[in-house]
């Protein structure tokens, strides 16, 4: 009876271990990530989102304040998010990110740039002072709704896919560097003459030229009427 007593004492610890495991190693982050595809949802309500890069060190060292403030998102009622620049480019150009981490609020579509200290007790009081009232939010049309933000998103996406395509050229399919350069050479060659064939053609359906008439060739006999008249009148001087 000793012995099994004796391990009901273990197998309880192990039980409790097990229990308390998924609270303290796999608690799920509070701190929402936003992609290309759900970006808008970020012109409704308040918002904080960090941009940030994995490889960058004062990114790394942001983390646990980040985290840790998120924890008080639901008391201050403002939803705090995160974006990966190197998997979310489109963003990058959509928000003119030069430097990480750069942090943004928003608050019904208004978006102001932080410029604050990085702790969480100045993110938690920039939200419950209502500090962001005292920055100026960024104009209309270089808001990242505009069309403006929008073709420069457009351009950053383009950029990722070329770089996608070159490493694709150089290792996967062993072509040389130089190589690659003359693809997209080509390629752009290509695009440019279709595109300037298709522009002739829509310029030619809304604005047609006038075509000129051929003047009828003269015939015969009003080429000998005029021979004659000319040599009337040769005679007559």
């Amino acid at each position: 009876m000793a012995p099994s007593r004796s391990l009901r004492i273990p197998v309880a610890v192990l039980l409790l271990l097990l229990w308390g495991a998924p609270w303290t190693h796999g608690r799920r982050s509070d701190v929402r990530i936003i992609t290309d595809e759900n970006w808008r949802e970020l012109l409704e309500g308040e918002w904080m989102i960090e941009f940030y890069a994995p490889w960058c060190p004062a990114c790394q060292n942001l983390q646990p304040e980040w985290e840790s403030f998120a924890e008080w998102g639901e008391d201050l009622e403002v939803n705090v998010a995160k974006v990966d620049v190197t998997e979310q480019p489109g963003l990058s150009g959509r928000f003119i990110i030069t430097a990480l981490p750069t942090i943004y609020h928003c608050k019904n579509g208004e978006f102001r740039r932080y410029q604050g200290s990085r702790t969480k007790k100045d993110f938690i009081n920039f939200i419950s002072e209502k500090e962001w009232k005292s920055i100026e939010p960024v104009s209309s049309w270089l808001g990242p709704g505009s069309v403006l933000m929008s073709s420069m998103s457009a351009l950053f996406q383009l950029s990722m896919w070329i770089r996608t395509c070159h490493n694709y050229f150089i290792e996967d399919l062993g072509l040389p560097v130089w190589g690659s350069y003359t693809v997209f050479a080509l390629a752009t060659l290509l695009s440019g003459l279709l595109l300037g064939l298709c522009m002739i053609f829509v310029a030619d359906c809304l604005c047609p030229s006038k075509r000129r008439r051929p003047q009828p060739y003269p015939s015969n006999k009003k080429i000998e009427t005029l021979r004659g008249q000319e040599t009337r009148l040769r005679l007559h001087n």
